[in-house]
């Protein structure tokens, strides 16, 4: 969130009941690797819990993984409660399969950035470090 000192913060999380961990597993291991604090909430989590997750440990992404074809709707309610809850600041990307046509709507209701099927760990760690937190 904003400029804050160390590492950037960054809380995965699988939405909903899509029971498919391994490429959220992956991706945190990928960005702890790239230098990040990584918060893996685990599987069928809420959009509250996550919210609850990503403030609490003063997050500065959340990063959502999912398969289950419920991305619209979960994605969404992620970014209305970040913004009910003061902290819109916390940024939002998310992977998985999800069909080109959905890309453009979720970008416009505040989703960073999807990466699909065949985006790479580099490109995902390289997209969290130049878009998450910028310098002051």
């Amino acid at each position: 969130m904003g400029v804050a000192a160390g590492p950037i913060r960054v809380v995965v999380a699988k939405p909903g009941l899509d029971g498919h961990d391994r490429g959220a597993k992956v991706i945190a291991r990928a960005l702890r690797d790239g230098g990040m604090e990584v918060i893996y909430t685990g599987l069928h989590q809420t959009p509250e819990q996550i919210v609850d997750t990503a403030i609490q440990e003063d997050a500065d992404a959340i990063g959502l993984s999912i398969l289950s074809g419920a991305h619209n709707t979960l994605f969404a309610a992620v970014i209305d409660l970040l913004k009910e809850r003061d902290a819109a600041d916390i940024l939002v990307f998310g992977g998985g399969i999800i069909p080109e046509e959905d890309i453009p709507p979720l970008k416009e209701k505040g989703v960073a950035a999807i990466f699909t099927p065949g985006a790479t760990t580099t490109e995902i760690v390289d997209w969290v470090r130049g878009n998450v937190r910028q310098p002051a």
